[in-house]
């Protein structure tokens, strides 16, 4: 796990935005495409709407959801709302394949399998993503991987619904969906994050982000949420 302290929350975004880019340039020049999934978050928001505007294939870019909220088409607490109004802004960026992930279903269990088969027929049998960014909760949680919830123990699926975490269940990649994944890149901002960033950084599989593999990730945070690290005397990359 490599670690990049930035000067702040909009300079994450930014450099975020960037290796995004040239992450989608390299994989799709060596296999015709380059297939994402992205979490939720005000720093993501802003990393989407840099991205809109930098040279990117977006034809061949296929976006999947890390997870969902289950709630209305176009509701504030779905994640794929702020995918659209942010990604979407410039008209170049409007050609990028949206894989929804299918939270308004009557039956949530089958719409999992069915985002799973979807994940498949882009990505592969089974699936590897080509990057899966990722944040982390103040609580330890990445994706909607919550602590307790059952879904921390899904490893038969690629795809699983969560019970109720404030105030709504969720659906969300499960752990061997994001393993595979050939990169990892972590947005991690606040000092709400500082003391959880280090025991990621530790590789503590008490919480559920520390039990993502470390190899091919980077880690961008801002100084609030790296203070803890630093202190430490361990910034930078570990194995």
């Amino acid at each position: 796990m490599r670690v990049e302290v930035l000067a702040d929350a909009d300079a994450v975004a930014r450099r975020a935005a960037e290796s995004i880019a040239d992450q989608a340039r390299a994989a799709v020049q060596a296999r015709g495409r380059f297939t994402v999934a992205i979490s939720g978050g005000r720093t993501p928001w802003v990393m989407l709407r840099v991205l809109s505007s930098l040279d990117v294939p977006w034809a061949q870019v296929h976006l999947f959801q890390v997870d969902e909220r289950v709630a209305p088409d176009g509701h504030t607490d779905r994640n794929l709302t702020q995918v659209r109004s942010t990604l979407l802004e410039q008209p170049q960026a409007r050609l990028v394949q949206i894989h929804a992930m299918p939270v308004e279903s009557s039956d949530l269990d089958g719409a999992a399998a069915d985002y799973a088969r979807t994940l498949a027929q882009v990505a592969g049998t089974p699936p590897v993503l080509d990057l899966v960014h990722l944040g982390l909760g103040a609580d330890g949680h990445t994706a909607s991987l919550v602590p307790e919830d059952p879904a921390l123990d899904v490893v038969e699926a690629d795809v699983a619904v969560t019970g109720s975490y404030q105030g709504r269940r969720r659906m969300t990649l499960t752990y061997p969906a994001i393993d595979r994944a050939r990169s990892v890149l972590w947005l991690i901002t606040g000092a709400d994050k500082a003391a959880m960033l280090v025991r990621l950084h530790r590789g503590d599989r008490t919480i559920p982000a520390g039990r993502i593999l470390h190899e091919h990730s980077l880690v961008l945070a801002d100084p609030a949420a790296a203070g803890e690290l630093e202190a430490a005397g361990r910034p930078g990359s570990i194995d």
